[in-house]
């Protein structure tokens, strides 16, 4: 195996990527995020087959079927209390991570899943559509607090050179999650009718994978040292991850990190929003969640099929060219993924939201001059555009601007904004298309050019930082002195004490090695 820590040029420790590090990766993102992506796009080829289920059943029930209008709104409601549901386990967040840990609400909230499985798999067997409904909300839930519990679990057991790399792996997946929807729901493989609940249900696989390999691997070395004040076990994910190395920096670093904490216990909402110390913070998470949800890709996702229909494409083969898409997508997040760490988070965020506003712009100027050709291009730029940068760095972001007290609420502000918006934008898009037609998009144009700019003018780059350095560098602009108190730090943690000189460290790491 190659060599665990390098030296940089400042002379600084840089953690390499370990087999490690790459399968808890890999793995958390598979069984979790995924799903998001996975449920947003699999209630889309299924939707005639459901709304005839939904059909079925109010006649057996009452017969006498439902109208088109009724029926809209039945199937309008099973799409959108997803988000609902994303809502409502975003606020969840802080508390689950201060009770049970990063891994451990990952491992505790897979019971969400089969439950919702099994909701959504029986429905047509019960002939309920509720429990379509009840399912979808479930596995809502079970996306709201996974979206933003697996990146900040990746940002705190990363080393800060490939915080950004693996801070994106969630959002590959992600992409991956709609492009298999995508596969698995054409008309040769699951895209049938008698196959949808199937369809619908297949999310317990890959929880069923993360529950069985997850629990093997440690806590956040974050979560245990300043939360749990567990030094041991501290020592023992730090080996894990970064294998047999001199883990005396990251241990410093992150001493470093609690002497400057105003607070050893975690900060809950209301105390976030009031803390003038993170004020900046706060606002950028504000800005660059709402302004991802805002910037037309949702819609983009509604509009795409008619798009695909005007450019000529004929109508059983726009399933397949739907496909593409999806494979522009992942292929667009692993080149963000891939490249965050040379050049850093600034130009993915401001480098997307600008070319997603251009490509805005361009989709309503080709329909107002009937040009479907340069519409078709604008979606696809505005999809690689979104999954290069914007869909995935403002959740690493929000990891990388707040120390250990502050993260579950900023995570919980965040999540919770981000969903509230997505359902925002899933509500009015239709009816803003048809009171502004073709000039709706340039209000996505609005939203895109506002967040690049203050990015641009505000957001200072953090890549290759460490969480105590980005504090500072925001520390003027909050108008505060970053404070820096010892009672805090080893004075108040005589475990804490055992780590300050390089021996000891040595000395606990044997320890350790013995037993």
């Amino acid at each position: 195996m190659a060599e665990e820590v390098l030296l940089a040029e400042d002379g600084k420790c840089v953690g390499s990527l370990t087999k490690s590090l790459l399968a808890v990766a890999f793995l958390a993102s598979f069984g979790s995020s995924m799903l998001y992506g996975y449920n947003l796009a699999v209630v889309n080829s299924p939707a005639e087959y459901i709304k005839a289920f939904y059909n079925q059943t109010m006649v057996a029930r009452n017969r006498t079927g439902l109208d088109d209008k009724t029926l809209t709104l039945f199937y309008s409601v099973t799409v959108s209390v997803f988000a609902i549901g994303g809502m409502v386990g975003s606020l969840t967040v802080g508390i689950l991570v201060t009770r049970f840990g990063r891994k451990g609400t990952l491992v505790r909230i897979t019971c969400l899943v089969f439950i919702a499985g099994a909701f959504m798999g029986f429905s047509r067997t019960f002939g309920s559509p509720e429990m379509i409904i009840v399912g979808r909300f479930i596995t809502g839930v079970h996306s709201g607090i996974s979206l933003s519990v697996v990146p900040m679990y990746l940002g705190e057991i990363a080393p800060k050179n490939l915080r950004g790399f693996l801070g994106l792996v969630p959002s590959i997946f992600i992409c991956l999650g709609v492009f298999i929807a995508q596969i698995l729901g054409l008309h040769e493989l699951l895209g049938k009718e008698e196959h949808w609940p199937l369809f619908l249900s297949l999310v317990v696989i890959p929880t069923m994978f993360q529950l069985m390999l997850l629990p093997w691997f440690p806590e956040s070395p974050r979560y245990l040292l300043l939360e749990k004040r567990n030094v041991h076990a501290t020592i023992t994910a730090l080996k894990w991850y970064r294998s047999k190395v001199n883990i005396q920096a990251e241990i410093e670093e992150m001493q470093e990190e609690q002497r400057s904490m105003s607070s050893v216990q975690t900060v809950s909402v209301i105390g976030l929003l009031k803390d003038r110390s993170v004020r900046w913070q706060v606002i950028t998470i504000v800005v660059v969640n709402i302004g991802m949800q805002l910037s037309g890709i949702d819609a983009i996702w509604f509009y795409t099929n008619t798009i695909f229909e005007n450019a000529g494409i004929p109508v059983p083969q726009i399933q397949y060219t739907t496909v593409g898409t999806g494979a522009i997508e992942v292929i667009a997040g692993c080149v963000g993924c891939f490249t965050i760490e040379r050049l850093g988070r600034r130009p993915l965020m401001i480098g997307g939201f600008t070319f997603m506003g251009i490509c805005c712009a361009g989709i309503t100027l080709s329909l107002m001059f009937q040009s479907h050709y340069i519409s078709v291009a604008c979606v696809v730029g505005i999809i690689a555009g979104f999954c290069i940068g914007p869909a995935g760095v403002p959740f690493l972001i929000t990891a990388e601007l707040f120390k250990q007290s502050h993260r579950p609420a900023a995570y919980t502000v965040a999540g919770c904004l981000n969903w509230l918006s997505n359902f925002t934008i899933g509500f009015v898009f239709p009816f803003l298309q048809m009171s502004a037609g073709a000039y709706c998009y340039l209000v996505f144009f609005g939203v895109c050019t506002a967040v690049a700019a203050y990015v641009f003018f505000i957001v200072p780059e953090t890549k290759n930082k460490t969480f105590v350095e980005i504090s500072q560098m925001f520390a003027a602009r909050n108008g505060m002195l970053e404070e820096e108190s010892s009672e805090l730090g080893v004075a108040n943690n005589p475990q804490l004490a055992k780590t300050n000189g390089y021996g000891a460290v040595v000395l606990e790491y044997d320890v350790i090695e013995k037993k």
